[in-house]
């Protein structure tokens, strides 16, 4: 069924757009790839809504420990061959979420990345020419030559290590907790007493 669902799209480019865990700035200009300013469409380039029909996967975010599978998932329904756009810094390292207690890093810890585009978003043009790329890697693939993976064009940096905790450090942190619990209790005793009044009224 897979193969002939394969030589039945041979086709224009179909594209589905998958957010794993952005701030919904590399998506907002994705959609304005869509717009006539644009128009990604002249290209040939379809965008829709079901991987069972696309040819292309353009991810935006970075990938965590929630999102992976239903991004394996999505990865999974499209037809061969496929192609896959990382759109964004998040996509290729993290980008800014990296250092993110349940973040995993980028696509291609998941599934197989064909094309990469950097920028924290990237411009609708720099978008544009990434799917003009993955569609010529399609062909490629359509036609049975194998297409070596891209080289990142952005490299992962790390900040500096948080200093030791120290005794002063520890005794702050206590000292804030133990206010915040006492300011939480006093808050609630008077609410309480506020509902006893008003009960009291009540009768």
């Amino acid at each position: 069924m897979g193969e002939i669902m394969s030589k039945a799209i041979k086709k224009s480019p179909w594209v589905v757009h998958f957010n794993c865990n952005s701030c919904n700035g590399c998506d907002i200009e994705f959609l304005a790839c869509l717009t006539p300013t644009y128009d990604v469409e002249r290209f040939g380039v379809l965008h829709v809504g079901n991987p069972k029909h696309a040819d292309v996967l353009v991810v935006t975010g970075s990938v965590n420990n929630r999102n992976k599978h239903v991004l394996k998932n999505v990865y999974d329904q499209m037809p061969e061959p496929k192609v896959v756009v990382a759109m964004g810094a998040c996509p290729a390292t993290g980008g800014i979420f990296a250092d993110c207690y349940n973040v995993i890093g980028g696509v291609n810890a998941v599934i197989p990345v064909d094309v990469h585009v950097p920028g924290c978003p990237p411009k609708p043009e720099a978008m544009m020419d990434g799917i003009i790329e993955a569609v010529g890697i399609l062909e490629k693939k359509r036609n049975g030559e194998t297409v070596p993976p891209p080289v990142l064009p952005v490299k992962t940096v790390k900040g500096p290590e948080a200093p030791p905790m120290t005794p002063e450090m520890a005794a702050k942190i206590a000292a804030a907790k133990a206010a915040a619990a006492a300011k939480a209790a006093a808050a609630k005793a008077e609410a309480e007493k506020a509902n006893e009044n008003q009960e009291a009224r009540a009768e």
